[in-house]
């Protein structure tokens, strides 16, 4: 496992990871926005009238409503994103890390809108007779580039289990754990069966339980969030200082005590602010093409919306909560992931500043940096270490109150042998004071508040809901993509496959998830941008088009 986590890590260095990635996608987005003269700000308001059913026609081709159709697009995009991928991006970068979220969010407001247009414009309807829509279908029908639609379509497939799959159930998974102690395998098989009898329904069935449970998941959210920003009222002014401070300065760029860079808060909230709204992703207009219009440019429009109120809005007030609270600079007791544990030589306190610049220097690979990871052995007597020159790091940060565990239950007495920073015990159990990131970090935050700590049951239920719908929609994203690969025949198979992926995800490595979700989003990103650019001059004549006729 640590294998493939290590595969991934290096994919995502030369793809998400990278320094070109941001550039490229926050480029395309800049780029539209001056082309079609800010789109995201003239039409806004059309765009609400058009979902609100004023231009509905009863006769249009399609599946679905304009409504029903932005609802199941924002049930794929408003999932652990909002709550753990907020969190994770504070973690990593600091307050900066949200204002490259509003950033990528603005940018990316037009970005969909090119996308779902010209998908929109080039849907099809397949042997049932439902709509088929999304990027593959502009780059083999338009473009005449069947290998890019082919090699965008399988991405598609890829990115459904990375991005609205395995991250989603994993999220559910760790939260439910740690409010109500269900075990990680029986959420997963419970959901797993709850997955199947919705997504067996095809769109009909999808679009009408997201549009019954998109608002009532917001709304949910929204009290949670609000109880918490009113109780830390003094410290919201002093957190939209430091988000858009830190983005400029780097003062406190660090996520924690043993943070990243600004230029790593930089890229870490351009690749999170892309992994929760999907702007230039090319998901949500497969989502967008069953709605019912003879107008690609109309369903454009409402899609600009997607990323305002994903990310502008929820991701704020999630960011808000965890800044305004605090938690995200405090250790919290937790069990430790393999993957965010490492041992390193020698003895460092993250209170001494002349260690914490020892270690940043480690974490982030600075040239020069004299840390060496730990080999050797450790002593352990009632689960407590009593011998061995190490550091323990967990989440970017010194870990306190270690205790050793075979299981979850049983201190460990004993020789632990660490290689190259890693322990080789396999059973072996870690906890301590450290750290929390994700969906353990959104939590305890949301206890800082009026509900106290009745308030992680709302984040609890906000991820249930949000990550559950995201998981549908995207399910529907990927038999639209088998569809057109393989024909309807391959879509069951792929069903039983995403529903098997789901349940196992519940009991997998949070960080490989993510990891594996990185990887996929940018795979599926690049064919997507490369396509819409070739097609910007099309893309305005249409939109001038539609628009001159919208405003008789």
């Amino acid at each position: 496992m640590e294998g493939l986590y290590g595969l991934l890590i290096t994919l995502d260095s030369f793809l998400g990871g990278a320094r070109w990635f941001p550039f490229v996608l926050l480029g395309v987005g800049l780029f539209f926005t001056i082309y079609l003269k800010f789109p995201q700000i003239r039409f806004f308001k059309h765009a609400w009238q058009v979902i609100t059913g004023k231009f509905d026609k009863e006769s249009d081709p399609g599946d679905t409503t304009h409504f029903r159709a932005l609802t199941t697009a924002l049930s794929g995009t408003v999932g652990t994103g909002n709550i753990s991928g907020v969190a994770f991006a504070i973690f990593l970068g600091g307050p900066a890390a949200l204002f490259w979220m509003w950033v990528t969010a603005f940018l990316g407001m037009t970005t969909k809108f090119v996308e779902v247009t010209l998908s929109h414009k080039y849907r099809v309807k397949t042997e049932d007779g439902t709509m088929a829509g999304g990027p593959m279908y502009y780059m083999d029908r338009r473009l005449n580039m069947k290998w890019l639609a082919v090699a965008f379509a399988i991405a598609t497939v890829v990115s459904s289990f990375g991005t609205g799959n395995l991250p989603q159930s994993n999220g559910i998974a760790q939260s439910i754990e740690a409010t109500f102690g269900f075990e990680p395998w029986l959420v997963g098989s419970v959901l797993g069966i709850l997955l199947a009898l919705v997504i067996l329904g095809g769109i009909q069935r999808i679009a009408a339980f997201t549009a019954r449970v998109v608002p009532v998941m917001a709304v949910i959210y929204l009290i949670g969030a609000m109880a918490v920003i009113f109780a830390n009222l003094e410290n919201i002014i002093p957190s939209f200082m430091s988000v858009i401070g830190d983005a400029f300065t780097g003062s406190a760029a660090a996520g924690g005590f043993l943070g990243a860079s600004l230029a790593y808060a930089f890229n870490r909230g351009v690749n999170r602010g892309l992994f929760s709204n999907e702007a230039g992703q090319g998901s949500a207009p497969i989502a967008h093409a069953a709605a019912k219009t003879k107008e690609p440019a109309s369903e454009g429009m409402v899609s600009l919306l997607e990323p305002f109120i994903d990310t502008i809005l929820i991701c704020t007030i999630t960011g808000l909560v965890i800044l305004s609270s605090g938690v995200w600079k405090e250790k919290h007791e937790n069990v430790f992931d393999r993957s965010d544990m490492f041992f390193v030589d020698g003895q460092y306190d993250d209170s001494e500043k002349k260690d914490v610049e020892s270690l940043y220097g480690f974490l982030n690979d600075v040239e020069g940096n004299e840390i060496k990871p730990y080999t050797g052995t450790i002593t352990v007597v009632n689960g407590t270490a009593v011998s061995g020159d190490f550091t323990l790091i967990n989440s970017r940060s010194v870990a306190e109150d270690v205790k050793y565990s075979v299981g979850s239950e049983d201190l460990f007495t004993g020789t632990l042998k660490i290689e190259d920073g890693k322990p080789l015990k396999d059973n072996l159990e870690v906890s301590g004071k450290s750290l929390v990131h994700s969906a353990a970090l959104t939590t305890i935050a949301f206890t800082r508040g009026f509900f106290g700590d009745f308030g992680q049951y709302i984040v609890s239920i906000g991820l249930l809901l949000f990550a559950f719908s995201t998981a549908i929609a995207w399910s529907y994203y990927g038999d639209r993509a088998m569809t057109y690969l393989l024909g309807p025949r391959s879509v069951m198979p792929y069903r039983v496959i995403y529903v098997a992926g789901f349940v196992w995800a519940a009991f997998s490595d949070t960080t490989l998830v993510w990891a594996l979700s990185a990887v996929a989003i940018v795979v599926m990103t690049l064919p997507n941008l490369f396509g819409i650019l070739l097609l910007s001059k099309e893309m305005k004549e249409t939109v001038n088009d539609y628009w001159s006729r919208a405003k008789k």
